[in-house]
């Protein structure tokens, strides 16, 4: 298993991880052997917002004694009231759900204290101007929480929470259907059966974001990356092509400032078929010519950093040049710690030959010769 940092938490994260939802379905034991088998596969971060109190006990017993080994994302708005769960605004409700969520996992403290599920920019500017992200911080200052986070599906909530220097890191979801979207409030926009067709690639709001939290050192962890599964049919696809598990976590896995795609598990077969990304060769991961042949929808044009460009005579690592200059290119002057990462690279833009062999290779036909210029001069 490979780690990332997430962020400026600082916290070293399983690259694949346990999104726990799927396991309020199972049994004590079965969520047990779930649980087991990730930790031997070297998984180390779990999310817990599921309010259903049965969940929340098994995972505290499949994790007792070994409560070092995981990083836990919990959830603050979460709740079961009469036998189902509400997310919830109203603090005693709020503080009455978490209590019960630190007692099932028996534990003193969550990791990341997760700002649940907000998806409109209003309810946003009310948590952090009101007295819930009063209450996080508290949390945080008393050492309940060790970081404050917020989960959202709205992109332009996220950069809200981003760029507000209060969220220090992000669970967002992030698919290739998904990334074709304009920020929206409604969710179930996200799990329409088909797309206009006019769509047609990256929607530009959450490329900035990702940028925006690479750049800001606002870590993503990542929720929805097989789009429910809808990915993995071509009658259920938006592209009208089907992808694998492993094709959709390596897409999750290039985009900027993400550490982590959490994701479900119902058997341990299918925590084998996600750790198999650990393993699995450049052809496996290859979802950007499954994406530049579909039917529909394909990025033509932008690059997706997903290093079919590779190999450059000269060792140029074009994916990282891009996915730097596409940073640099949001500020009107590059900051000093950017210029000496592209400075630092072995090789840069500097160093372009011109031979467009890369751009023979380049799934989505985007310029690279010229790119590679343009970030020189922007660097420069």
């Amino acid at each position: 298993m490979r780690y990332r940092v997430l962020g400026k938490t600082g916290l070293c994260v399983s690259e694949i991880g346990l999104g726990a939802e799927w396991l309020e379905r199972h049994t004590a034991q079965e969520v047990q052997e779930v649980i087991l088998h990730c930790e031997k596969a070297g998984i180390n971060i779990l999310d817990c917002w599921m309010a259903e109190p049965n969940v929340r006990s098994n995972i505290g017993q499949a994790i007792r004694g070994r409560r070092e080994k995981w990083i836990i994302q919990g959830h603050l708005g979460s709740t079961w009231q009469n036998g189902q769960y509400v997310r919830t605004r109203e603090l005693d409700q709020v503080k009455t759900a978490f209590a019960d969520l630190l007692k099932r996992l028996d534990t003193d403290y969550i990791d990341l204290g997760m700002i649940h599920f907000v998806d409109e920019e209003a309810e946003f500017h009310r948590i952090m101007d009101g007295e819930f992200y009063a209450y996080a911080q508290k949390l945080k200052q008393e050492g309940v929480i060790r970081h404050i986070g917020m989960s959202t599906h709205n992109p332009q909530v996220a950069r809200l929470a981003a760029e507000s220097g209060k969220i220090e890191m992000l669970l967002f979801s992030i698919n290739p259907a998904f990334d074709m979207l304009p920020a929206c409030e409604d969710l179930n926009e996200y799990f329409k059966e088909t797309y206009d067709a006019s769509l047609g690639g990256m929607n530009p709001q959450r490329a900035e974001l990702y940028q925006i939290c690479e750049q800001r050192g606002v870590g993503i962890t990542v929720m929805k990356g097989y789009a429910g599964g809808r990915l993995f049919q071509a009658k259920t696809s938006p592209f009208g092509v089907a992808l694998t598990p492993i094709q959709c976590i390596h897409y999750a896995l290039t985009r900027p400032a993400v550490a982590s795609i959490l994701v479900g598990y119902d058997t341990v077969k299918h925590v084998d078929e996600a750790v198999a990304y650990e393993h699995a060769t450049e052809e496996e991961k290859d979802y950007a010519s499954v994406l530049a042949h579909a039917p529909a929808h394909a990025y033509y044009g932008q690059c997706t950093y997903c290093g079919h460009c590779a190999p450059c005579p000269v060792g140029i690592d074009i994916a990282m040049v891009n996915k730097l200059y596409d940073l640099a290119q949001m500020q009107k002057e590059v900051p000093a710690t950017l210029k000496a990462h592209y400075e630092g690279l072995q090789t840069n833009g500097k160093d372009c030959i011109g031979c467009r062999s890369c751009e023979s290779r380049c799934p989505f036909g985007v310029e690279i010769s010229k790119r590679m210029k343009e970030a020189d001069e922007r660097f420069s």
